[in-house]
């Protein structure tokens, strides 16, 4: 009898000894899936940052070209300007 105990009790061991192998196994498993997981949302963020840069970077390439244009239309205003001085210095030369 005792040594059938005996037996059934190693037997019980080495079950329970194969499910912690198992379940050792599936919790790694489950933080490679964690890394994996934090990694790609550390590659997502980059992505949105670099999205972002080039975003700000667009609106700071059409600041700046609006820019340029009110530049212009200043400009084309002072010419105007100018001419019409002219003109009127004409008039006044003719009277």
């Amino acid at each position: 009898m005792a040594k059938k105990k005996r037996a059934a009790k190693k037997k019980v061991a080495k079950r329970k000894t194969k499910k912690k192998a198992a379940k050792k196994k599936t919790k790694k498993k489950a933080a490679k899936k964690k890394t994996a997981k934090r990694k790609t949302k550390k590659k997502a963020a980059k992505k949105k940052k670099k999205a972002a840069k080039k975003k700000t970077k667009k609106k700071a390439a059409k600041k700046k070209t609006a820019k340029r244009k009110t530049k212009k239309k200043a400009a084309k205003k002072k010419t105007a300007k100018r001419k019409t001085k002219k003109k009127a210095a004409k008039k006044k030369k003719r009277r």
